[in-house]
């Protein structure tokens, strides 16, 4: 009987509970509306502060991905054997040319070589005083940008095991030095990101104990009535998170808006033209956390703050 009666009363407490937090949501949305200013003012501090970390994120990943775009940025020059003849090498470029990850393949044959050293060089005199051509076949490959700079590390040093191939040389010594800049720009964004979290939760946690203590004779009230500590709590929670997502959206907005104005000049600095690059932009995922990280600063911070200032506010 007690398990029938408990099942029977259990839509009313859930109807309950869902009463309280939309009487809850309906208080949180008054206060925030009370103080527009004020609410206004911590939800740009709160959007200052998440906005800064997303869009250097944003950027680093943006150089990371810009650096195969250049042209002959990341290439392998492929020196063929002797033994190839000029059929067999630009047949194997047009094969290797058609492997995944390979933009495109250029053979050049040992005479094109020597007229292109000769061109760019200054040593074309002595090399007409020499009898036979030094210089071998090549087959330059180019990867596609999009891969990762282990994938093509690993398809480029497969192609160097082809067995045409006496050497191969990478021209990628100043791209890996500018990755392990950008390995150490995004640790240093971590930990911004963890200083200025912080800073979010001081904010927050610092709105939400002015708030109290400005409500404290309401609260003794309404504890002297028997409300307990978590009917006063959950609209104060509510508010935590309200600041949450309004600094979530505020930092959306400083981001999109800040690299849409930095993107020309960046692209410029990486030589690269307005419509070849595209645009620095965060990703959905960063905008999906952005706005989860304010979210939880939110709700966490009003929780623990308000369960510690409650625990001081007693009727006597």
């Amino acid at each position: 009987m007690t398990s029938a009666k408990r099942i029977a009363d259990q839509p009313n407490w859930l109807a309950r509970g869902v009463q309280d937090h939309r009487r809850a949501l309906r208080d949180a949305l008054r206060r925030l509306r009370g103080h527009p200013l004020g609410t206004l003012l911590t939800a740009f501090v709160i959007g200052v502060t998440l906005a800064l970390p997303a869009a250097l994120n944003a950027v680093v990943r943006s150089f990371s991905t810009v650096g195969y775009s250049w042209e002959g940025a990341y290439q392998a020059s492929l020196f063929l054997k002797p033994s190839v003849d000029e059929a067999h090498g630009e047949q194997l470029a047009a094969d290797i040319g058609h492997r995944p990850g390979v933009v495109k393949s250029r053979y050049i044959s040992r005479d094109q070589a020597l007229a292109e050293f000769k061109a760019y060089s200054n040593y074309g005199a002595a090399l007409d005083l020499l009898q036979d051509n030094p210089l071998p076949a090549v087959i330059v490959v180019t990867p596609d940008r999009h891969l990762s700079r282990d994938d093509a590390n690993a398809l480029l040093a497969t192609l160097a095991k082809l067995p045409e191939v006496d050497e191969a040389r990478l021209d990628q010594k100043w791209l890996d030095r500018l990755y392990a800049i950008l390995d150490f720009v995004q640790q240093v964004v971590a930990v911004i990101a963890g200083l200025l979290a912080l800073s979010v939760v001081v904010v927050i946690a610092n709105t939400i104990r002015l708030d109290i203590e400005s409500r404290r004779e309401e609260i003794l009230v309404l504890k002297q009535v028997g409300a307990t500590n978590a009917f006063i709590r959950r609209p104060l929670v509510y508010v935590g998170i309200g600041y949450g997502v309004l600094g979530s959206l505020v930092a959306m907005l400083l981001v999109f808006g800040g690299l849409k104005l930095v993107t020309s000049p960046a692209l410029a600095l990486l030589g690269i033209q307005a419509g070849a690059g595209g645009a620095i932009v965060p990703s959905l995922r960063d905008v999906g956390l952005m706005m989860a990280v304010g979210v939880l600063l939110g709700w966490l911070t009003s929780v623990l703050t308000v369960a510690r200032e409650l625990r001081h506010i007693e009727p006597r």
